[in-house]
């Protein structure tokens, strides 16, 4: 059996606790910094996700639910207070009716029954006294609670105000932004058809310079053409300078035609003149009649 795992194992064992920590430090600061690298990446990423225009809709949310629970609250205090007071009116109308009793029974000689109906009217005047405090204490949260609701709502109008103006500005600079970026050709769409263009481009000039290069190697004779439709480069000369030769030839022979032309046409052109000439003669010599 081989013996370095175990002395491995037992090594570890015996190591003190304190080298253990300080091996462990190192792998606690990569830990740290890898959540720190994932938080930075996680906020990058939520900032590029992030529309303020949303942000402050639910913002406008929140505070509106807020409103409204305070609202409830101001409710629910005020059905408490109109609870106590239908209370407080059913004990001052029985300690009315036991007051009435009381005189009765003072008036029927009933000196007894009444003091049980001013007993009875005492403990109902201590009820209404609390019911009196407690009505005063929900009067004052219901004050408070309105106050507070009239003021969150002057709140919640203003900061509605200012998220439709801060809303607009938003859209109307992105409107911006993006026709800048449409003009500038770095928008994203623009980028996209930019490098279409570019590439287009750079395929035609590669191709138009293979075209150039395959016409230049078939006429200097690198290449072969398997179809013998093209000339060699001594075939190409000698039909360059038979070509020139006819051109000089045919430029000769105009040349010829023209100046003979033009040689008989002023014999021509004389001999008109001298008939004309010896045929006006005879009509301009005077005659000579004889006498």
């Amino acid at each position: 059996m081989d013996a370095g795992p175990v002395l491995w194992v037992l090594s570890l064992e015996l190591e003190p606790e304190s080298v253990r920590r300080g091996r462990a430090k190192p792998m606690s600061g990569v830990m740290k910094r890898m959540g720190m690298i994932f938080r930075a990446k996680a906020n990058k990423a939520l900032d590029r996700a992030e529309d303020p225009r949303e942000t402050l809709d639910y913002s406008y949310q929140k505070q509106l639910e807020l409103l409204q629970k305070v609202r409830r609250g101001v409710a629910d205090v005020a059905t408490s207070r109109k609870r106590l007071e239908l209370q407080l009116n059913q004990l001052q109308s029985q300690s009315g009716k036991l007051e009435d009793q009381g005189r009765k029974a003072l008036a029927l000689g009933r000196e007894d029954l009444a003091r049980e109906a001013l007993s009875r009217r005492a403990a109902l005047q201590q009820q209404v006294t609390d019911l009196e405090t407690q009505h005063a204490t929900l009067q004052g949260e219901e004050e408070k609670l309105t106050l507070a609701a009239q003021r969150l709502q002057a709140k919640v109008d203003a900061f509605r105000t200012k998220k439709e103006t801060i809303k607009a500005t938003y859209t109307a600079a992105q409107a911006q932004t993006r026709i800048g970026e449409a003009f500038s050709g770095i928008s994203e769409e623009m980028g996209d058809v930019g490098l279409a263009i570019q590439r287009a481009e750079d395929k035609t000039a590669q191709l138009q310079a293979r075209a150039g290069a395959i016409d230049e190697l078939l006429a200097s004779g690198a290449l072969d053409d398997p179809s013998g439709m093209h000339k060699d480069d001594i075939q190409a000369e000698l039909d360059r300078l038979s070509g020139g030769t006819d051109v000089e030839l045919e430029l000769q022979r105009m040349k010829a035609e023209l100046a003979g032309g033009s040689s008989s046409g002023q014999q021509a052109i004389e001999g008109g003149s001298n008939g004309q000439q010896s045929q006006q003669q005879p009509q301009d010599t005077p005659r000579f009649d004889k006498q």
